[in-house]
């Protein structure tokens, strides 16, 4: 057996898995975050929980590149998984993959191409919007001079800045809140263009089929 069916057969049988894991992880995050009221040792098995799961990525990226072959060419060709390792908080956005396993199992995906980058798209918008918005307010509830005090304005703040629009009520002053604003200002500048240009295709297949029909006249 080659390594490339070696590696989707441990990627179909780890997907469900690992995706219960980041939304562990995730949830794990928001409490700690949104409940800092918790009794000490609640936030310590959180901490604990976190760290299991991460062990967790970081093994599934070891199997996935010993099974490559390809040595440390895997890196540069996964960047986003190594991404993730890194800054495990973006680890929930890869659950839009387990949908893609989980029809590979049932022999081809359901939803045409275009459909899928849509779906895709709108979902890594929600888990990325969540999880910047914790972060960011993790670090600027406290801030001197933060004008994102509740976790309602990082939301707002978020969504504004993933649509592109930037209102300027509320951003980020510390270093931190926007090193997290750049990576979210990228990540909606790619979704956005993502979404648009499926959509797009999509829209011109249809009016190519129908033109194709309205040439062809009606049936003899």
């Amino acid at each position: 057996m080659d390594d490339d069916s070696r590696t989707q057969r441990w990627e179909r049988w780890a997907a469900l898995p690992l995706a219960g894991a980041s939304l562990l992880y995730l949830a794990c995050y928001a409490v700690h975050v949104l409940a800092p009221a918790l009794p000490r040792p609640v936030h310590l098995a959180l901490r604990s929980l976190q760290l299991a799961t991460w062990a967790l990525f970081v093994a599934d990226y070891g199997v996935r590149w010993r099974l490559s072959g390809t040595g440390w060419r895997f890196v540069p060709r996964h960047w986003l998984d190594t991404v993730v390792v890194l800054l495990p908080l973006m680890r929930p956005v890869r659950l839009v993959r387990t949908y893609e396993a989980v029809e590979r199992r049932r022999g081809r995906p359901r939803l045409p191409l275009q459909a899928r980058v849509i779906v895709y798209a709108g979902l890594s918008a929600v888990l990325l919007g969540f999880a910047g918005a914790l972060a960011v307010y993790q670090q600027e509830r406290t801030a001197p001079h933060a004008t994102i005090r509740t976790f309602g304005d990082s939301v707002w703040w978020t969504c504004a800045t993933l649509a592109t629009v930037g209102y300027g009520d509320v951003a980020p002053v510390t270093p931190w809140g926007r090193t997290v604003a750049v990576g979210l200002m990228a990540c909606g500048l790619a979704l956005l263009g993502a979404v648009t240009g499926s959509f797009s295709s999509l829209l011109l297949q249809r009016f190519a089929r129908e033109g194709d029909r309205d040439a062809a006249g009606p049936p003899g």
